[in-house]
């Protein structure tokens, strides 16, 4: 039988600084989709709960030291999501709030798809779907060669499943009892081809993950305390095995006019609709 660490109940005051921050980020990730005047946009809002439980919590990091040996590593496999995680190193002060007008610009070290060779605080390389479990099991697996007691963090898509390279991961990082890796599964039932359920049916992700012999979880990604206590649960197992948390988020989250578009995988705000936008997540953020 696993044990556990018990989590304990979380502070009102620590709850409303993570949800502060998650309203940042994505007012953040607005501000850097009006540069271009469309991107994934829904993405960024969907994980913004998530990213700002990481980055304004869970994570041990150092922002002035970005390649600190003893960070924790959050890999972004999915690298069009750039715009949130861009965010959500700003809210870490990895980056200056005033670079987010530079995305995606001739120089800026914010392209669209990130990239770890352009910005700080950022892992890895994004582009082909499918490598960033591979790569996590390798950074998991050195960590622990060096005796490093850091943790890494993967972030994928429910579409990034349809990959048999993260099949074989998932196996591997069993095999190597790499109980200082967390996958972060953001099942937002979408990719470019349609819902992610239709084009290619992945249920039930627990099940699987189960069974090539990792310890799973599943909440609800847009809500806060649900998303803090899972992780914290899954960090303190005292258990030989890789841990994943599926996190079910809707796109736009937080703006509603986005949240009812027909396509939500790539989306297009016309100029008159920025105002709109940032009105309709305050008004979100105070209800």
């Amino acid at each position: 039988m696993q044990s556990s660490t018990e989590v304990a109940p979380v502070e009102a005051e620590r709850l409303q600084r993570i949800r502060e921050a998650a309203f940042r980020i994505r007012t953040n990730a607005l501000i850097q989709a009006e540069v271009q005047g469309q991107g994934y946009i829904g993405q960024a809002l969907d994980l913004a709960d998530v990213l700002a439980v990481l980055y304004a919590d869970q994570l041990n990091l150092r922002p002035e030291e970005p390649e600190w040996e003893g960070r924790d590593r959050c890999l972004l496999s999915i690298g069009h999501y750039a715009i949130a995680l861009y965010a959500a190193l700003t809210e870490a002060k990895f980056l200056p709030a005033e670079e987010l007008d530079t995305y995606a610009t001739d120089d800026s070290r914010l392209p669209m798809s990130a990239m770890a060779s352009y910005t700080p605080g950022v892992e890895i390389s994004g582009g082909s779907l499918g490598h960033g479990l591979v790569i996590a099991n390798g950074v998991a697996l050195g960590l622990k060669r060096k005796d490093n007691d850091a943790f890494v963090y993967n972030i994928l898509s429910d579409g990034e499943l349809n990959e048999g390279s993260t099949w074989e991961a998932a196996a591997v990082a069993a095999h190597h009892e790499l109980d200082n890796l967390i996958a972060i599964v953001d099942f937002n039932d979408q990719q470019a081809d349609g819902k992610s359920q239709a084009t290619l049916g992945m249920e039930p992700i627990e099940g699987k993950f189960e069974a090539f012999g990792w310890i799973t979880r599943r909440v609800d990604g847009n809500d806060v305390a649900a998303v803090l206590t899972a992780l914290e649960e899954l960090r303190g197992l005292d258990a030989p095995q890789p841990r994943c948390l599926i996190v079910n988020t809707k796109l736009g989250k937080g703006v509603e006019f986005l949240e009812n578009r027909e396509k939500l995988h790539f989306m297009s705000v016309a100029p008159q609709e920025w105002e709109r936008a940032h009105r309709e997540l305050k008004e979100s953020f105070d209800a």
